[in-house]
């Protein structure tokens, strides 16, 4: 199973809502854990099994195992802006419900822990807090829009 294989079944958990899929076969073995009221932290933990050869009697190579998390906001490579990302598949709401203010306007500075979106995954509202303190310079998706996991929802300057 190659790295592809693996970030795809990382969205599917995230997207199907479980909080832990675990993959076994005849080659690796994968634990997928999704943290209930994290900031969706998603672990892959990729371990090796000796592969039984009959002909073969050499020793099976070690693979070291592979950690992977998915953060919620990544650096810019190109700009001074971070970029704050959906860690989880749904729909994206700017307020808390129709006749409330937005959580978070261009312009306004936030803290760590602010709660910056909501997104609704399969009935439930899951807020989206900063991980960051800063400035939001643009809010990148439309409210009441479906968005894809890992896609970015803001830039925010940092400084």
């Amino acid at each position: 199973m190659d790295l592809k294989e693996i970030q795809n079944l990382i969205k599917f958990v995230a997207k199907s809502g479980t909080s832990e899929v675990r993959l076994e076969t005849d080659d690796f073995k994968i634990t997928i854990k999704t943290g209930s009221g994290d900031s969706g932290t998603t672990v892959v933990q990729h371990t090796a099994v000796p592969m039984q050869q009959p002909t073969i009697a050499a020793a099976p190579q070690e693979v070291a195992p592979v950690q992977a998390a998915i953060p919620s906001e990544t650096v810019s490579e190109d700009s001074k802006y971070i970029t704050v990302k959906s860690p989880i598949i749904g729909t994206f709401y700017r307020k808390p419900s129709p006749d409330k203010p937005l959580f978070v306007e261009v312009g306004q500075t936030i803290a760590e822990g602010d709660v910056l979106c909501v997104i609704e995954a399969m009935k439930l509202f899951n807020e989206i807090e900063s991980e960051i303190s800063g400035k939001i310079v643009k809010v990148l998706v439309d409210d009441a829009t479906p968005v894809e996991f890992d896609q970015p929802l803001f830039l925010v300057d940092p400084s």
